[in-house]
């Protein structure tokens, strides 16, 4: 294996249009690109006929996180996961709260470096449960993403991408097939709401909540960031905890994260608990089993219930785990019921810790 990022790597979703310009067909942008143009999201760029990845095996930093962090909760809850993004992002959400990384248009951002093994070695060797594709979308680095993955999964590891799922049916098919887990970022629930704020489209989202739910098995849970008056009316969290109930079932767990004000959106104020809650309550009220409040301490809404006798059967206060009522299997202790999810052994306790590191070939 090569031990030092490439200047560029080879990618395969393109195609040659007759004007001599190239298209990548990674993600609905479709970006047609001259020679030595960089797409929408900075890092594919189309390089002697061809389009290449530019930052392979490079990164913004490198983070032990809890697993809970991503967020995710129905999978091997308590267990550490080593995070790590690029730079570039192929959507461009005003709201960003990474856009110092995902709207990077410098490479002194990616100061690290760890090619696919070590990363995997590294995540080993800090006695992580899984890697995590995080910080900015892995759509746009999915090459280095999916090498990383395999070299994780030969070591016994789990990855976990952290998406906005805005991608193609191609390159999505082979990108989950790497994956282990995944959150969906669902933006809003309204083609005007993708159209204005995040300057993308709501259907290849949806696409990729359909493919993950009908066509594959990886975990995968929903995160919906509520901001005032942009996508937290009750039609829109109505109509989309209607569409989630319907096509993808009760038991896909729905996340909705309180916005603060950054990047292009600093005139709107932070999302209100209250709002949060009613959001909660409309989840519930169409059937979803498993609807968290994130961003805010509050740990009624950030437990886990059993769905068939509604015990608390996963304590949570910010990303540590109290009361535990699984047994290794994920079976409520009270009931017997089977929470659906990732669950092997007891619960770990990695606990509310950020541990920044430093990857290094040894």
């Amino acid at each position: 294996m090569q031990s030092t990022p490439p200047v560029s790597f080879p990618t395969k979703y393109w195609h040659k249009l007759d004007d001599g310009r190239v298209c990548c067909d990674v993600c609905p942008r479709k970006c047609t690109l001259r020679e030595g143009k960089r797409g929408a999201c900075f890092v594919r760029k189309h390089e002697n006929g061809e389009i290449v990845l530019t930052s392979y095996g490079r990164s913004s930093g490198f983070c032990i996180d809890p697993i809970e962090k991503k967020p995710l909760n129905h999978f091997f809850p308590g267990s550490s996961v080593l995070s790590f993004g690029t730079a570039g992002c192929n959507l461009s959400c005003q709201f960003c709260q990474n856009w110092d990384i995902s709207k990077s248009r410098e490479f002194d951002t990616l100061c690290d470096s760890a090619m696919p093994d070590v990363l995997a070695q590294s995540a080993l060797k800090y006695g992580c449960k899984s890697l995590a594709f995080t910080y900015n979308d892995p759509v746009v680095f999915m090459e280095y993403a999916m090498d990383a993955a395999q070299a994780a999964r030969e070591l016994g590891l789990k990855s976990v991408a952290v998406s906005a799922g805005y991608m193609c049916d191609k390159p999505r098919e082979e990108f989950y097939r790497h994956m282990d887990a995944a959150n969906i970022d669902l933006k809003g629930f309204t083609e005007q709401f993708y159209h204005k704020i995040c300057h993308g489209h709501l259907q290849p989202v949806l696409d990729t909540l359909l493919y993950l739910k009908r066509e594959t098995d990886v975990w995968f849970e929903i995160t919906t960031l509520l901001i005032p008056d942009e996508n937290d009316s009750d039609e829109e969290l109505n109509a989309m905890c209607q569409w989630i109930a319907e096509h993808l079932g009760p038991d896909v767990p729905l996340h909705f994260s309180a916005f603060h004000p950054d990047f292009k959106m600093l005139d709107k104020p932070r999302t209100p608990l209250s709002t949060l809650l009613r959001a909660r309550e409309i989840a519930l009220s169409h059937g979803l089993h498993f609807v968290y409040c994130g961003n805010v301490h509050h740990p009624e809404s950030d437990a886990t219930y059993c769905p068939n006798c509604a015990a608390r059967v996963i304590e949570r206060d910010w990303y540590k785990l109290g009361d535990y009522g699984l047994d290794d299997h994920g079976h409520c202790s009270h009931c017997g019921y089977l929470i659906p999810g990732c669950f092997s052994g007891p619960k770990e306790n990695f606990g509310p810790r950020r541990i920044p590191v430093s990857i290094q070939r040894n």
